[in-house]
């Protein structure tokens, strides 16, 4: 499985960005799907989780504020992100997990996200 994040970008805060992140390969493998984010000096965490019962978590800091969805068809996993704050700034990194005996972890590549005061 290989994924490409997109979607990144600068935003003032009150506003939105929406992560796109496009998977290719084996993607009938594929089961959870997630979001997570790195800001500088800190360790990465994770910011949203998509089950394939379609159960989603979310981390206190952004609840109510982002969605992650899932679009089987385009074989993508999006994460809506509205009413930024700066507090939000990080590198973005999508991750899924596939297969069942087989199961292993991939990671996109990263995409910034710099929310200004």
């Amino acid at each position: 499985v290989q994924l490409q994040a997109s979607g990144g970008g600068l935003v003032q805060a009150g506003g939105s960005l929406r992560l796109s992140c496009a998977a290719s390969g084996n993607i009938f493998s594929i089961n959870f799907m997630a979001w997570y984010r790195q800001a500088p000096g800190k360790s990465r965490e994770l910011v949203a989780s998509l089950t394939p019962s379609g159960r989603t978590n979310y981390a206190d800091s952004v609840t109510g504020r982002f969605v992650i969805s899932r679009d089987n068809i385009k074989s993508t996993v999006s994460l809506q992100m509205n009413s930024l704050k700066p507090e939000d700034t990080a590198v973005y990194y999508c991750k899924v997990g596939a297969g069942v005996k087989d199961y292993r972890e991939y990671w996109g590549q990263g995409t910034q996200v710099t929310v200004s005061s």
